[in-house]
Order: structure tokens, then C-alpha cells, then sequence
């Protein structure tokens, strides 16, 4: 076997602390925000749900590179791994570079575009935290590629180390520039992109050890690869594609709750916070799942592929189902934690406690699964079913449930949800079968 219990363990615990960390220190930012009072919250929930498009489309790059270093660890190629490496990180900064210019000098325009009328103190809070921390972008694309890469040479613990440094100067610099200058908005945001870029300059240098199987020693050209770019891209672009599709759509939706009042906006996203906690596992083992699965697929072990695919699934939904039966019954006493208004306070354990229930019967096939196909380059199929499902029943749902039916905010969850069972029918039918197997052959030949 490719990967021991213990492997396995050393790959997926210092995730599961890393995850914990972001939504523990996301969690914390929004109690922080809160002082500020319920338009600061909404206006950073906004521009948050545009930056975690960013984020999609830089970890859709991140990923492509581990899956190509993957399968050249996979062939026992470290070389062809290290230069694949050094490849996706030349081209992610290019790219975040380029978007941080375009949000940073378009900004008015791209809030409006996406939110359309939204209060004034909303749109203002929107600007300033939007502006500020679209010139991390390309420190969070440098730290998401590397971190996926080390997650390929089965160390995630250096990333979990990081993540621990990156999130302590981002909760004290809130404390610090929130309470204590009263920069409002502003003091999460600068924290914020201050701790993105320690973060990148600290990973980017550990890339220089010659000791790791994959490191940039030799490295050093600035020159794009073009066949290394293409297999790259093979699978960051059908991925990054559907993760901002899903972003993209996830935004519609929210135009639909911002349509609701400010403290519908302010609930849904409490939820989102508080909801992070029910996939804290899966989200840690998703990434294992993509490191694991990729050298197998390099190795051409697929039997080992499906057997560590059904073994960290079943993890995925055991801590799922703990945490939610948890999460539950403490929901009260979680949303005092918060700011909120009894309208918003109402709406939020309401929503909260639907996705407590439905998150363990339909997430990790809906979002797990698909990484193993994913990894052995079966993109094309992956991102059709995502689309095609965010668009026809998240989106169509939400507004059908919010407007025909007056379900409120419940409606656009319940139409969440809809999207995750229709993913899973449809990846689950796709496993079980043959074609993905031969995904990476088919791309061998092109």
C-alpha cells in the first residue's frame, strides 16, 4: 500500500488543525466585525463571498500543480515535480496580480454589478474591505500553491504551522486595530492581507530545501514551460472554472438574501461562519483526498485509489456526524456569541440547524468524491455536473423558494441542498464505473 494508517494520519490531522484554525479565526473575525454593528458585518460578508472566488480560482490553479507533481511522484519523477512546482506559482502570482489591479480600479462598478442597491453603510464597508484586501491577492495565491504542493510530499504539517502564524497575526492585528485603534472595516481587513503575505514569504523560502522531494534548487527561471503549463492547466482551468461558477452563482444567491434586509444578510452570514464547523473534516480530508489520490493514479494503482477514497469518505462523514449533533443542540448558545438582533438571531438557528441534518446524509459525496476524479484528470465530467447543478437548482431553486414559495432565508438552503443531492447522485454513478480511470491516458495521448 501507497499509504499507511499512519500516512495517512501524518497527512490529515495537521489539516484538520488547519482547517480548524481558518474557521476558528473566521468565526472570530465576524464576532470582532460585529462591534462595528450589522452593516460592517454585511458589507464584509459581501466582498468575502467575492474573495472566496479568488480563492477558488487560486486553489483551482494549486490544485492542477499538485496533481501534475502528484503523478510525477506517483512515476518516481521528483524532478518533473519540482519544475511543475515552480511553473504554477510564476503563473498564479502573474494571474492574482492582474485581478488585484482590475478589483482594486474597478471596484465601484464590480460591487454594484454584483449586489446591485444594498444600503449605503453597507456598500461603504464593502469598498473599504474590498479594496484593502485585493492586494493580498497575490500572496494568497503564492501560499495556496505551495501549500498544495507540500500536501503532495504528504507533509502537512508545515502548512498547519503556517496557518497557525498566518491566523495568529491576522486575530491580533484585528484585536489590535478593531478595539484598539478603532479602524473599524479596516482593521480586518489590513490584518488580513498583512498576514497573507508573511505567510507566502515564509512557505515560498522553505522551497529551497533541497532535502524535500519537491524544491525550487535549480529551479529558478523565468521562463514559462508550456507543455508543463498545459498539463497544469489541463486541470486547474475545468476546476477553477467550476469553483467560480459555484462562487459566481453562490453570489446570485446571495443578491437574492440581500434583497431580504439587513439582518437576513447579517444571518446568512453568521450561518456561513458557524456552518464552516460542519465541514471542518470533510474540507481537511477533501485536500488530503486530492494529494492521496493523485499519487495512486501516478503509480496507476486505482484499486488503491478507490480503497483510500472509501476509507477517508467514511472518515469524513463519522466527525461530520459528531460535530453536527453537537453543533445542534448548542445553537442557542452559539448565536449569543454574536451581535445579532432577535430577527437575525431567529433566522440564523433556524438555517444553521437545517444544514446541521442535511450536511451528514449529502456533503462529502457531493464534495469529497469528486476529488478522486478529479485527480486522475476526469475534470471535463466533474465540472459539467457542478455547473450545470449550481445553476438549474441552487440558483433556479433559491429564487423559486424565496419568491414563489416565501420560504425566506430557509428557501435559499433548502435549494443548497438540493444542489448537494443531485452532485452526489451524479458523481456516485461516475465512480462506480470505468471512464475516469482512463481520464489521464486519454490526456497522455492529446
Amino acid at each position: 500500500m501507497l499509504y499507511s494508517n499512519k500516512d495517512l494520519k501524518k497527512l490529515i490531522i495537521p489539516l484538520v488543525i488547519e482547517q480548524t484554525l481558518a474557521i476558528a479565526v473566521g468565526m472570530a473575525d465576524t464576532i470582532m466585525i460585529s462591534v462595528v454593528g450589522e452593516a460592517a458585518v454585511s458589507g464584509v460578508s459581501l466582498v468575502d463571498t467575492v474573495n472566496i472566488l479568488l480563492i477558488n480560482v487560486f486553489s483551482a490553479l494549486a490544485t492542477g500543480g499538485a496533481v501534475v507533481a502528484g503523478h510525477f511522484l506517483g512515476q518516481k519523477h521528483p524532478e518533473e515535480a519540482s519544475k511543475a512546482a515552480w511553473q504554477i506559482i510564476m503563473f498564479a502570482t502573474t494571474l492574482a496580480l492582474a485581478i488585484s489591479i482590475i478589483f482594486i480600479g474597478f471596484h465601484d462598478k464590480l460591487l454594484r454589478l454584483m449586489f446591485g442597491k444594498i444600503e449605503p453603510e453597507v456598500m461603504q464597508s464593502a469598498k473599504t474591505y474590498l479594496i484593502i484586501t485585493a492586494l493580498s491577492f497575490s500572496g494568497l495565491a503564492i501560499y495556496n500553491s505551495y501549500a498544495a504542493i507540500f500536501r503532495s510530499m504528504n507533509n502537512a504539517k508545515v502548512t498547519m504551522w503556517i496557518s497557525l502564524l498566518i491566523n495568529a497575526i491576522n486575530i491580533t492585528g484585528n484585536a489590535i486595530c478593531i478595539f484598539g485603534l478603532k479602524w473599524g472595516v479596516a482593521g480586518a481587513a489590513i490584518p488580513t492581507t498583512v498576514s497573507r503575505f508573511v505567510g507566502a514569504i515564509v512557505i515560498f523560502c522553505m522551497m529551497f530545501n533541497p532535502k524535500r522531494e519537491i524544491n525550487f534548487c535549480g529551479q529558478v527561471r523565468f521562463r514559462f514551460n508550456g507543455d508543463l503549463i498545459k498539463k497544469i492547466l489541463y486541470i486547474a482551468i475545468p476546476n477553477g472554472m467550476e469553483n467560480s461558477m459555484f462562487q459566481l452563482g453562490k453570489i446570485l444567491v446571495l443578491s437574492v438574501v440581500a434583497t431580504m434586509g439587513t439582518s437576513a444578510i447579517a444571518a446568512n452570514a453568521v450561518s456561513n461562519t458557524l456552518a464552516s464547523w460542519n465541514i471542518l473534516a470533510g474540507g481537511a480530508i477533501n485536500l488530503a483526498l486530492v494529494s492521496v489520490s493523485a499519487v495512486c493514479v501516478g503509480a496507476g494503482e486505482y484499486k488503491q485509489a478507490r480503497y483510500y477514497t472509501k476509507k477517508l469518505m467514511k472518515i469524513a462523514i463519522g466527525i461530520t456526524a459528531v460535530i453536527s449533533v453537537l453543533m445542534f443542540f448548542g445553537m442557542p448558545l452559539l448565536i449569543k456569541m454574536y451581535n445579532l438582533g432577535p430577527e437575525a438571531a431567529k433566522m440564523a438557528i433556524e438555517v444553521v440547524r437545517f444544514h446541521n441534518i442535511m450536511v451528514i446524509l449529502f456533503w462529502v459525496p457531493s464534495f469529497t468524491l469528486p476529488n478522486t476524479l478529479r485527480s486522475a484528470g476526469d475534470v471535463i465530467w466533474t465540472m459539467a455536473v457542478a455547473i450545470l447543478s449550481m445553476w438549474v437548482f441552487r440558483v433556479g431553486a433559491s429564487y423559486l423558494f424565496t419568491y414563489e414559495f416565501n420560504l425566506g432565508l430557509l428557501g435559499v438552503w433548502a435549494a443548497m441542498v438540493v444542489d448537494w443531492i443531485f452532485r452526489a447522485i451524479c458523481y456516485t454513478c461516475r465512480y462506480r464505473g470505468h471512464k475516469w480511470e482512463m481520464a489521464m491516458h486519454r490526456q497522455r495521448e492529446q
